[in-house]
């Protein structure tokens, strides 16, 4: 079972992108979600993550200009990003917290230019 996030692109610093991830009900309704990324040359880090009660948390970095939700009817979860800087730029994933390698899935590229 992997996850698979859409929603990136090119983008200007300063704009903005959702970004969606599908999961199946046995994933979605008993698991933390999160959002996680890795930019070029960089390990891949944790942005962001949302539990069942809709409880959120984010990485410092990001605090403030991303918004992590969830939708229980359509089981996706998103990510609002808003005030997008270059060093935004990443391959960005969904995955459970803690992750699990099976749910890996391709990512989706934002890439933020200056």
């Amino acid at each position: 079972v992997q996850l698979q996030a859409s929603g990136g692109g090119l983008v200007q610093a300063g704009g903005s992108l959702r970004l969606s991830c599908a999961a199946s009900r046995s994933i979605f309704s008993i698991n933390v979600m999160g959002w996680y990324r890795q930019a070029p040359g960089k390990e891949r880090e944790w942005v962001a993550g949302i539990n069942s009660a809709g409880i959120t948390n984010y990485a410092d970095s990001v605090k403030g200009r991303f918004t992590i939700s969830r939708d229980t009817v359509l089981k996706k979860v998103y990510l609002h990003m808003n005030s997008l800087k270059p060093e935004d730029t990443a391959v960005y994933y969904c995955n459970t917290i803690p992750s699990r390698r099976d749910y890996w899935g391709q990512g989706t590229l934002v890439t933020v230019s200056s």
